[in-house]
């Protein structure tokens, strides 16, 4: 069940790709953003609450508890192994580095189709693990041969085509630099965090700082625009938000990490098919190499 829920978290962050250049018809790509995040932190916020009266109630179980150990269970109702300044912390600078690659990512799909923005997202994966040169990490063989692999995908997928490579390829392709900020981030605060009241900061951040932007470069924004963009950003907000990611939390639990990551990946795939279904975003069969050739960098980078 674990394995499958992985899969239905990958399709609903693939198919994610169709709602947001869905989005774009209706809103600017701050108060998209804004919006989805704001809906997604809200959306986990009971998620936390259950999680933490669960545990609370494990505890209350496990031992005999007097009304003066109350306290001590209410704190250690927290996430083992975690705290809340560590949580906050971690929440706010994951939040400002998913801002600004979401941002990247959202300006982007305009410009360029979701099949493609999902397989140059996926390169973050590829890229996460030269960064470990600045904390003074070797850099294993395989991860040579990855970057090296996924480079002549991305040139057969970006700059073959009619188009060539454009200004939307550019972008993702930035912000897929910064998701690897992200997950760097998160790879140091999430051990020690309460990883879904982490994430529920992370949306909260990401969407105020969006919603400021877009009352100050997207004030012809209106409610009707917003009715109107309703599917999409509920389904960015609520599915890709806050089912997806508490269904990676939770199954993430009972799976190897290297299968965890192998199959989440698998939303570039998911992507690429839910464009050529929803918008009819075809590919030719240069750029289908070039994305199968992105996805074996992004499985070599990940398998050991």
């Amino acid at each position: 069940m674990s394995v499958l829920a992985l899969f239905i978290t990958a399709i609903i962050w693939g198919t994610a790709f169709v709602a947001q250049s869905e989005g774009m018809d209706y809103l600017g790509p701050f108060s998209f953003n804004a919006i989805r995040y704001l809906i997604g932190s809200v959306v986990l916020i009971p998620v936390v609450a259950v999680l933490r009266t669960t545990r609370k109630h494990k505890l209350i179980s496990d031992a005999k508890v007097t009304a003066s150990d109350m306290t001590q269970v209410s704190v250690s109702a927290w996430e083992p192994g975690t705290d809340l300044r560590n949580t906050i912390k971690g929440g706010i600078l994951v939040g400002l580095s998913l801002c600004v690659a979401s941002l990247f990512q959202q300006f982007g799909i305009i410009y360029t189709t979701v099949g493609k923005a999902g397989f140059v997202t996926a390169l973050y994966i590829i890229i996460v693990p030269f960064y470990g040169v600045l904390l003074k990490k070797k850099i294993e063989g395989r991860a040579w041969i990855a970057a090296g692999i996924a480079i002549v995908g991305f040139y057969l997928m970006c700059m073959t085509g009619a188009e060539g490579f454009n200004i939307g390829d550019g972008l993702v392709l930035i912000g897929s630099f910064i998701w690897g900020v992200q997950i760097m981030l998160v790879d140091k605060y999430a051990p020690k965090a309460d990883a879904v009241m982490l994430s529920s900061i992370e949306f909260g951040i990401s969407g105020i700082i969006c919603t400021v932007l877009a009352l100050i470069y997207e004030r012809e924004t209106t409610i009707q625009a917003v009715t109107d963009c309703a599917g999409p950003l509920l389904y960015a907000g609520v599915m890709s938000c806050g089912v997806a990611y508490t269904l990676q939390v939770v199954a993430q639990k009972r799976v190897r990490p290297a299968l965890a990551c192998l199959i989440m990946s698998l939303e570039a795939v998911f992507s690429a098919i839910a464009g050529w279904i929803l918008l009819g975003q075809a590919m030719t069969g240069v750029e289908i190499a070039g994305c199968a050739l992105v996805f074996a960098g992004v499985v070599i980078a990940q398998l050991k």
